[in-house]
């Protein structure tokens, strides 16, 4: 019988033949922490007794969460950071660099690659046909002084896409979609796998959106194949060399299996306070919005501003309504700059905010207000998600998060055609 991708990635990098719940002691090929979970993550290490990386060059340290810091006690996890930085050799990604995902996509990632991060969006680099997937700090500590780790091999749950995405509906709408159908616990543990002849039409940027929220479904990874689409991403980011293909077999065995016509998808939105509480963003226009937020490792790359960017372009933004956008590394931010994305923007009466999660997580750069409601283009809605328990956040793709900044109400973006 034919192997997943998942059992594929796994098989190679334990040396094993790795089938659906085996476990199996795997290579770590990339490992990396994050500036709120990467204090924990060190301290473990060096209680260990841990004194040297497996592989310092593939081993990173991301200061994206509180970047700037707001705060006299994220600003000494920093330093603390940096230091370790110093003493071990690894790479330290500093503050205005960008979210550790994108980063990664950019730079690291690679077909075939396990790569473990002390964040649960790991899971973003599952678009180019990495095993990328989230960890305790305990277990990254040891992947990052083993560069190795055990992994239970996940069942995987299929899903196979046909047709191609209209106009103003964005693959934001398509992961929204699944999450709504299948349930915020509906591939728990499980490899969601994306195929079919709809995938060809999904650039590795689209891809990244969907593989990003794989995790809200409880998934273990969200993989794609590595295809020409891949090759063409890679080479764009001065990375050809990295590119090998990778496909499940067409006789591999899966746990579940869900079929999506991209074509007949519309957007939609999730509504306070869980991702899978999905719903038309046309049912949704009563909704009064004080704040929108464009930007994080879920939507902000240089496709989504520019999207964002053409939809407003010699508009004005609702009176009302704030509209703060990030993009989600140095690079889309210079690449926005220099394609005049940002002069529109600033225009239209967004506030720019530096390369990093910014809002997203609720530490700062755009805390709301009790009862405020914001339309964010991140990947959680949960109650306090972005700092206050008493507000409410709703989830959507960049297009429906333009419409509803031109209105103040969410809007079906293909109403602003």
């Amino acid at each position: 019988m034919g192997r997943t991708l998942a059992e594929k990635i796994l098989s190679d990098s334990a040396g094993a033949d790795a089938r659906a719940n085996d476990i199996v002691i795997s290579r770590v090929d990339l490992a990396f922490v994050q500036d709120t979970t990467g204090p924990l993550t060190l301290r473990l290490f060096k209680e260990a007794g841990f004194e040297r990386l497996a592989n310092p060059a593939r081993t990173i340290l991301f200061m994206d969460h509180a970047a700037p810091s707001p705060a006299r006690q994220l600003s000494t996890d920093h330093l603390f950071l940096r230091a370790f930085g110093r003493e071990t050799g690894c790479v330290v990604s500093e503050v205005g660099d960008g979210v550790c995902h994108q980063i990664v996509a950019e730079r690291y990632a690679r077909p075939g690659d396990v790569i473990v991060g002390a964040d649960s969006h790991s899971v973003t680099a599952g678009a180019l046909g990495a095993f990328g997937t989230g960890m305790g700090s305990s277990d990254v500590a040891v992947a990052m002084a083993l560069g190795k780790n055990w992994f239970r091999v996940p069942e995987t749950f299929r899903v196979n896409l046909t047709g191609s995405l209209a106009d103003l509906v964005c693959s934001k709408d398509l992961i929204l979609h699944l999450i709504g159908r299948i349930g915020a616990d509906g591939a728990t543990y499980m490899s969601l796998e994306f195929g079919g002849p709809g995938v060809d039409t999904l650039s590795v940027p689209e891809r990244l959106v969907v593989s990003n929220m794989a995790v809200e479904a409880g998934a273990k990874v969200g993989l794609f194949p590595s295809d020409e689409r891949t090759r063409e991403y890679l080479t764009l980011m001065g990375r050809p060399d990295d590119y090998s293909p990778l496909a499940a077999d067409a006789d591999a065995h899966y746990a579940e299996t869900v079929d999506i016509a991209l074509n007949n998808l519309v957007p939609v939105v999730s509504c306070p306070h869980t991702v899978d509480n999905v719903r038309r963003a046309a049912e949704l226009g009563d909704v009064r919005v004080d704040q929108v937020f464009v930007g994080t490792c879920t939507n902000g790359r240089i496709e989504d501003i520019e999207l964002v960017a053409r939809m407003v372009s010699g508009r004005k933004k609702a009176s009302g309504t704030r509209f703060l956008v990030a993009p989600a590394s140095r690079a889309v931010l210079l690449q926005a700059i220099e394609k005049g994305y940002i002069t529109t923007l600033v225009e239209f009466g967004a506030v720019i905010l530096p390369p990093g999660c910014a809002g997203c997580l609720g530490l700062h750069q755009g805390i709301l207000g009790d009862g405020e409601v914001c339309l964010s283009t991140a990947n959680r809605n949960f109650k306090g998600r972005m700092g206050n328990p008493d507000a409410f956040v709703y989830l959507s793709s960049p297009a429906t998060a333009a419409a509803t900044a031109l209105r103040g109400v969410i809007t079906d973006p293909r109403e602003t055609l």
